[in-house]
């Protein structure tokens, strides 16, 4: 079935039709069954993005706080007549032999405990990102994965984001730009939400903010040098957000902006800037090379009525190639989906890893490369120096 016509067949206009009468508009029986492990925010979206794609149902939830399951519940009656499998236990969601596939939407602090009882299973698992909140944990689950005898993916999506797929494009595969030599990137966006226990807040839990959110960004930076970071500076603080919250007697000491500059063996160069107490969202990637510029951007601005998603490439070459503007992007059904329709086509590549087809997705080892980024990036404010990344393996006793 193509995106069109899958489009059409959700559409309730056609809700007279028998399905006898359905063919534009027909939609097939799932071949896949998912069980999903964690059903908060980004939970509720694989829910919704599983059914919108096509290929599988939700067939299960497992989370030990009722309100995320009953949301599940109400959710996926929306799109199946089926009643939702309620798990008691997490080994009972990763070991039922209805489920083709787990995908895992716990908080970052549980990444390496439920990878391991998931992985027990066998199944095909999405892990969601990070892979985990310490370079340690990332390690561990990377050598889990890479002995595991099925499909798993770690979820840093963003390689998706329409922007960010057509730059890749023209950077690595067209070579509009030449050489790559200098990459920069920049996330202006509004606080964390709320989750459920507030873990989002803590560094403990989360891995702090370079890699809980920023690990998609130094994932986007790796895949683009072609190479391997060498060292990494950075400066960031806890300006404005949270600052006066606290949970359980604990006070938030999580970062709401940085600056980060990274080198890598093979002479590129890297910085991102963040900043997380904009009234927006904002993405940009601007990538020279010794033939030329690309900038891409997307933004969605909250403060302007009807204000949606707005996004477009400029890519300024030398004399010996065209210069062009573009403006990337998915069918509007599936931008909104969740995360710019990167979500979706994450789900579209794990089908088709479980079906043997070749895709772009992220494995364990890069999930692992972005969190080492974040990680000695972080360790770089606290002392206030370069980080080498050799050196700062070394001290945790890792060769990679």
């Amino acid at each position: 079935m193509t995106l069109k016509s899958r489009n059409l067949s959700l559409s309730s206009q056609f809700d007279y039709l028998p399905d006898s009468d359905r063919y534009v508009t027909a939609r097939p029986a799932p071949k896949y069954r998912f069980n999903l492990i964690g059903a908060g925010v980004i939970g509720q979206e694989h829910l919704h993005i599983t059914h919108l794609e096509g290929r599988a149902t939700i067939h299960g939830v497992y989370d030990p706080n009722p309100r995320s399951v009953a949301l599940a519940q109400a959710n996926h009656a929306k799109w199946s007549r089926e009643p939702l499998v309620v798990y008691d236990s997490l080994e009972a969601a990763c070991n039922d032999p209805q489920a083709d596939a787990l995908l895992i939407c716990t908080p970052n602090y549980t990444h390496l405990e439920v990878a391991r009882v998931a992985a027990q299973s066998g199944k095909p698992i999405l892990l969601e990102k990070p892979i985990a909140t310490t370079v340690q944990d990332a390690l561990a689950i990377t050598q889990l994965a890479e002995a595991h005898p099925s499909v798993f993916q770690v979820g840093l999506q963003y390689r998706y984001k329409s922007i960010f797929v057509e730059a890749r494009h023209e950077a690595l595969t067209r070579q509009t730009l030449g050489t790559l030599k200098t990459l920069s990137m920049q996330e202006h966006r509004i606080p964390f939400l709320d989750k459920v226990n507030q873990w989002n807040k803590f560094r403990q839990y989360s891995g702090d903010t370079l890699v809980e959110k920023c690990c998609h960004y130094f994932d986007l930076l790796n895949l683009l040098a072609q190479a391997r970071p060498v060292r990494v500076y950075a400066s960031g603080s806890q300006a404005v957000n949270f600052k006066d919250f606290t949970y359980n007697g604990q006070a938030s000491d999580i970062l709401d902006n940085a600056f980060v500059v990274i080198d890598y063996a093979n002479g590129v160069r890297a910085n991102f800037s963040l900043c997380m107490f904009a009234p927006m969202f904002y993405e940009e990637l601007i990538i020279c090379g010794d033939g030329g510029r690309l900038h891409a951007w997307e933004q969605r601005d909250f403060s302007v009525s009807g204000h949606g998603l707005v996004s477009e490439i400029d890519i300024i070459c030398d004399e010996s190639k065209p210069s062009r503007r573009i403006t990337p992007a998915y069918p509007h059904w599936i931008e909104e989906s969740g995360h710019s329709g990167a979500t979706f086509y994450e789900h579209v590549y794990f089908i088709d890893n479980i079906e043997g087809k070749p895709t772009t997705t992220a494995s364990a080892r890069e999930g692992l490369w972005s969190v080492v980024v974040a990680a000695a990036a972080q360790e770089s404010i606290k002392r206030g120096q370069v980080v080498v990344i050799a050196d700062y393996l070394a001290e945790l006793g890792i060769t990679l």
